[in-house]
């Protein structure tokens, strides 16, 4: 793995010995130096270093000042490298993983560098499991692409994309198609927790309606809806289900 690095102080020397100091670790790819705080800010935004070594009082922008116009867009792991020992806890308050006084011995930078790249393999690996676990979910979450129906002596599938809307019927459930109602046995709060969240949603207590299949929604009374269908029927959604418009929503941004 390799690191991408900035290197930012406005002392040409500083530079040099940092440039130095990292010049044979293969892990490290310098890819930017930077001599004042606007410059920096500039650097960091454009590059996105995974480190950056930061100096502390210069010129246009201190490097706490760096960090804070920085923070909300990249997070690089902060080395501040300063001859100031007073912002040593505030360096700490603002997440830097180490703080280097100037003059530091090559051996006190193997250690800063060594626990930086540690913090980042760490981070980056809760990430990688957070990922992977995310995707463990969403691979487990399958949703049926078809319905049995059972017709008298028949049984035969209909795809449940094909479906305009569910409608509930005591302990049966119509489904409509273009052109054929099926009928099934169920209830709707089970059928609900089967079915794709993004593609089909409740909106009254007797219908989920195929987001697919939604013409236009017409504003009525009290917050709710007429829905036309691509069919021509027209449903209400109701007030107490407005909270699933967002799915419409999102599908339609």
């Amino acid at each position: 793995m390799q690191f991408k690095t900035i290197i930012v102080d406005d002392e040409p020397l500083a530079r040099h010995i940092v440039r130095t100091m990292l010049a044979d670790d293969p892990e490290i790819a310098i890819v930017d130096e930077a001599t004042n705080g606007n410059e920096a800010t500039l650097s960091i935004l454009r590059h996105k270093p995974d480190i950056v070594f930061l100096d502390i009082q210069m010129s246009e922008a201190d490097g706490f000042q760096v960090i804070s116009e920085v923070w909300q867009y990249h997070q690089p792991a902060v080395i501040f490298t300063t001859a100031f020992d007073q912002y040593a806890i505030r360096a700490f308050e603002v997440a830097a993983v180490d703080y280097l006084l100037k003059p530091f011995t090559e051996i006190r930078f193997r250690q800063a560098l060594a626990r930086t790249k540690a913090n980042i393999a760490k981070s980056n690996d809760v990430e990688l499991q957070a990922l992977l676990a995310s995707l463990e979910k969403s691979s487990k979450e399958t949703f049926p692409k078809r319905i049995l129906v059972k017709e008298r002596q028949r049984q035969y599938f209909v795809a449940v994309s094909d479906i305009f809307y569910f409608e509930a019927d005591g302990n049966y459930i119509h489904l409509f198609t273009t052109s054929k109602k099926h009928t099934i046995h169920g209830t709707l709060g089970q059928l609900e927790s089967q079915l794709d969240p993004t593609d089909f949603v409740r909106i009254n207590r007797s219908n989920i309606v195929n987001l697919a299949h939604i013409k236009e929604l017409e504003s009525y009374f009290n917050s709710e809806f007429f829905v036309t269908m691509n069919n021509a029927t027209r449903l209400k959604w109701t007030r107490f289900y407005r909270d699933n418009l967002d799915a419409f929503y999102s599908r339609n941004a």
